[in-house]
């Protein structure tokens, strides 16, 4: 598939011909994890029917679960009403999306008040991120 595919100019990339992208899980509805992507990890997304996203602080191409093991396979891709956020409907596989361990990178809740209100983990860690990347 080629980066100049014409369904891809209707996303609008911004400045660093980046679009946000939410990774939703099919099943559950859970929100796993947020992450970016270029013309290039979202046309392999669709080519491969797995989640490529953009490392921003590595520069490259990223295939999710490419040292974990815990890859997205894609459902359903969605654009947004302003087609500047990507939503991709995706199976876990493993269950694990977050590098920690746990099933979704939003494992920590706001608790208590704006003046003494804390982050609290609230979701278990499943395997041991040691364990995962070696």
């Amino acid at each position: 598939m080629s980066v100049k595919a014409k369904w891809l100019n209707k996303v609008k990339w911004d400045e660093h011909g980046l679009v946000p992208v939410i990774a939703q899980e099919v099943s559950s509805n859970d929100v796993l994890m947020f992450a970016w992507m270029n013309r290039e990890a979202l046309a392999r997304t669709v080519e491969t029917g797995q989640a490529v996203y953009w490392s921003r602080s590595r520069k490259k191409l990223w295939h999710k679960g490419e040292e974990s093991g815990h890859v997205q396979k894609v459902h359903e891709l969605r654009l947004d009403c302003d087609e500047d956020v990507v939503l991709l409907k995706v199976e876990q596989v493993e269950g694990i999306a977050c590098h920690t361990g746990r099933h979704s990178c939003f494992f920590q809740k706001f608790e208590g008040s704006a003046a003494d209100g804390e982050w609290v983990a609230v979701d278990p860690v499943l395997k041991n991120p040691d364990s995962i990347y070696k």
